[in-house]
């Protein structure tokens, strides 16, 4: 899968983000740190999010947009 983020760069190295899950974000020394880390970020935020949703017994469906 591709995730837009969100890179900023500061003085203190990279913050990066991820606008379509809300509360995922990293950082790194350099942007190829922060992008490394934020695709380890995305993988543990969707086993967590498959988790809970497997826990609510939701079921998962698919929208046409």
């Amino acid at each position: 899968m591709r995730y837009k983020v969100a890179l900023v760069c500061s003085d203190e190295g990279y913050s990066v983000s991820v606008p379509g899950l809300p509360g995922c974000c990293s950082q790194g020394a350099s942007e190829q740190e922060a992008l490394d880390n934020i695709a380890v970020a995305i993988r543990e935020y969707l086993e967590v999010a498959a988790e809970l949703a497997h826990e609510a017994e939701a079921r998962e469906v698919e929208v046409a947009v």
